[in-house]
């Protein structure tokens, strides 16, 4: 049987008065309360249970990594299984006469939409190297959808390497052949 005792402390009151604001102080002849009986509290999240990494290190590349190099081609297709992806490179490109293109598209099947692009110069006067593009951003497919790459010319080219860090619904992927105890 559990014992109910009754606190007396200015302490504890002003402490749980600076953590517990909203509580807006107690009024006189309001008591603390403590009682002996144990009141479990269960914490349901995957961090508590310990059955997964931390984000950080959830989302580290490994074997499963897979790269990409795409030059002089359209709309070449990089991924098309449903979850959530890291998607991570570079475009690089040379100016040559002409506008040299790279994209990066999302496509659901019935139409494209840009996820990431880069045009060269359209008048040039001299060849020449121009600084690559980094990207690094996480992308989301449902089933039908896929990310497609292009580079228009043996000028242009875009390179880089994806994961899938979770499944469709939200399940985060351990690196490859990663298992906790």
């Amino acid at each position: 049987m559990a014992q109910e005792f009754t606190i007396n402390s200015s302490a504890i009151e002003s402490k749980i008065n600076q953590l517990l604001p909203s509580q807006g102080g107690f009024g006189a002849g309001v008591d603390f309360s403590a009682s002996t009986m144990v009141i479990p509290i269960v914490d349901l999240t995957e961090s508590a249970s310990g059955s997964s990494l931390r984000e950080d290190l959830q989302t580290a590349y490994d074997y499963s990594t897979t790269y990409f190099d795409i030059t002089n081609a359209s709309r070449t297709t990089i991924i098309a299984t449903t979850g959530f992806y890291q998607l991570f490179g570079n475009i690089s490109s040379f100016a040559v006469s002409g506008t040299v293109k790279v994209d990066i598209e999302i496509y659901d099947g019935a139409a494209y939409k840009f996820l990431f692009k880069s045009n060269s110069a359209t008048t040039v006067t001299s060849v020449g190297f121009i600084p690559s593009i980094p990207f690094n951003f996480k992308v989301f497919l449902r089933a039908g959808d896929s990310i497609v790459g292009s580079a228009n010319s043996t000028a242009a080219r875009l390179q880089g390497a994806f994961r899938q860090i979770a499944d469709i619904n939200g399940n985060l992927t351990n690196p490859n052949n990663f298992s906790l105890l």
